[in-house]
């Protein structure tokens, strides 16, 4: 089973950048999870859960969209065509900028506003975006 993003692809597009998962964030549910694995595997139901949505979370710029996926069982996507992308914000606490880890916002012409959790290096991704956006602005003019 291939990522939902290289499903996603249309003809002549490409990835430009994909975001990473952050694993900081779930580190204290896991080590909760550990320490309840005892207790008739109590511990699977909090760990379990939390490792599901690490590796269920995708988010990738292509050549004409950003594409974003949260959730293996009950999925929540989003495919917004470059021009349609107002902005992308990041929400981080403390520990978030500590470690470099946030939620981009995604935020679309129509009222589409997505928050996408837990990604890695969320500047760096924001950068590369209005970079993106920005070349093809002036390739339109």
């Amino acid at each position: 089973m291939g990522s939902y993003v290289d499903q996603s692809l249309t003809r002549n597009e490409s990835v430009i950048s994909r975001a990473q998962t952050s694993w900081i964030p779930t580190i204290i549910p896991v080590i909760i999870g550990i320490l309840l694995l005892p207790f008739y595997g109590l511990g699977l139901l909090i760990i379990i859960p939390v490792l599901l949505r690490v590796w269920s979370t995708e988010l990738a710029l292509t050549n004409q969209r950003v594409i974003a996926k949260v959730g293996l069982i009950r999925r929540n996507t989003v495919e917004l065509r470059i021009d349609k992308v107002e902005s992308l914000g990041i929400h981080q606490g403390i520990l978030g900028r500590i470690f470099n880890y946030g939620s981009i916002v995604i935020k679309g012409t129509g009222g589409t506003n997505t928050p996408i959790p837990n990604i890695k290096a969320p500047m760096q991704f924001r950068s590369i975006v209005n970079n993106h956006i920005e070349e093809m602005d002036s390739k339109q003019q």
